[in-house]
């Protein structure tokens, strides 16, 4: 589920810059400027666009160490949980093991 909303996002995401940067070409090309304007135009959209991909990626990367260090913490978490049980199993288990063998021994005595 979580890979298909990650995917869909990055879909959006390269959809509205690929979009954003046909759309300034487009209108630069049909804007009335001679060719050095429009090219210093051309390169400003398309400074603009990178810089605003940048930003994206920048927090997408920062949203995930967030995310990844999250369930690190919980699976480690998890991990001392199962252990715990797994210890108070295992006494419990000693303790019957014993109790068991005592009754055993008074019986055979």
């Amino acid at each position: 589920m979580a890979q298909e909303n990650d995917g869909m996002a990055k879909g959006l995401v390269v959809g509205f810059i690929a979009g954003s940067i046909v759309g300034a070409a487009l209108a630069l090309l049909y804007a009335p400027k001679p060719g050095r304007e429009l090219r210093a135009d051309l390169k400003e959209k398309a400074s603009d666009a990178m810089d605003t991909a940048e930003e994206y990626i920048a927090r997408a990367r920062s949203k995930a160490v967030t995310i990844i260090n999250d369930g690190k913490q919980k699976a480690a978490n998890l991990v001392n949980d199962a252990r715990k049980q797994a210890d108070s199993i295992l006494g419990d288990a000693d303790r019957i093991l014993s109790d068991a063998r005592g009754k055993e021994g008074t019986k055979n005595g």
